[in-house]
């Protein structure tokens, strides 16, 4: 396959409320980001990769099984971490995965061994025989994702794994994604926090408005480097003179984004402002991350 996930002119509607309009995206192997301010539509979008929704117009590919037509295939493939409160406060960690275990097709003694090694894995081996109405936000967040993951299954869809957990609970949550992504398992994880999709994920699909922002590779912990130069005078001969060059760039007001790395990058920069007679107010290094792109392509 050239993709886990693959999308052909997605939509769906709520009587007048599109959440998503005509998405076509192919999501590759690995740890995938699904972004967006709430209300962006990603939570629709997982469903309907469950089988959960059927869309109002196009198709759905998942692991190459139609999750329209045959939505059991896909769900024998696919660990499903919902966003909300969905845990039984009377059972223990224990007999709960287990049972999520068993509800995949494990054997009771298969469902129980797997059940212990996999909150092992997600940091609860103490507290397993605890009921789950005593647990914090956090061990109940790591409790949803073992039941996600304790079938062993080809693919894992995260709905705001991180919602609510305190700076500390985030970071072991993200480190647990990582975790997963190294073990060669593929993630689907929804979140509007940028900054944790940029420090876990290989891949991102943006969505605003349901509508598709942009789908690619996530820069991440090389995030693109740039080169931000305040200009005085005419704009216009300035970027000329970059795009005749063939240099990325992006403009702002007065500031130029210039897509680019090493220290001759500035010889550059000063090689055409000198040609073109415009001033540098001021020139620095940055970094363009996610949600610079974001807030540039968007309306937020």
């Amino acid at each position: 396959m050239d993709s886990i996930v693959s999308l052909d002119n997605l939509t769906h509607d709520y009587g007048n409320h599109i959440a998503l309009d005509g998405l076509d995206v192919k999501v590759p192997a690995g740890v995938t980001g699904l972004v967006g301010a709430n209300g962006a539509g990603k939570t629709t979008m997982l469903r309907i990769l469950l089988g959960l929704l059927h869309p109002t117009a196009g198709s759905v590919s998942v692991l190459g099984h139609d999750a329209l037509t045959d939505p059991l295939s896909v769900r024998a493939l696919v660990g499903y971490m919902p966003e909300g409160a969905s845990l039984p406060k009377d059972q223990t960690a224990a007999d709960f995965v287990a049972y999520t275990a068993q509800m995949a097709g494990l054997p009771a003694g298969d469902a129980r061994r797997r059940a212990s090694e996999t909150l092992f894995l997600v940091g609860l081996e103490e507290e397993r025989f605890r009921f789950l109405g005593d647990f914090s936000t956090g061990m109940a967040q790591r409790v949803k994702l073992a039941q996600a993951i304790v079938h062993g299954p080809r693919l894992i869809l995260l709905d705001e794994p991180a919602s609510g957990l305190d700076p500390d609970g985030r970071v072991q949550m993200l480190e647990l994604i990582q975790r997963l992504g190294s073990f060669g398992i593929n993630v689907i994880v929804s979140s509007h926090v940028l900054s944790d999709i940029e420090s876990t994920c290989d891949f991102v699909v943006m969505l605003d408005a349901g509508r598709l922002v942009r789908s690619g590779p996530v820069f991440g912990a090389h995030a693109t480097p740039t080169v931000s130069v305040e200009i005085l005078g005419p704009l216009d001969r300035f970027t000329g003179a970059l795009s005749a060059a063939g240099v990325e760039h992006s403009v702002e007001h007065t500031r130029v984004s210039i897509v680019a790395d090493g220290d001759e990058v500035f010889d550059m920069i000063r090689d055409i402002a000198a040609s073109t007679r415009v001033g540098i107010i001021r020139l620095e290094r940055r970094t363009l991350t996610l949600e610079d792109e974001f807030l540039g392509m968007t309306d937020v």
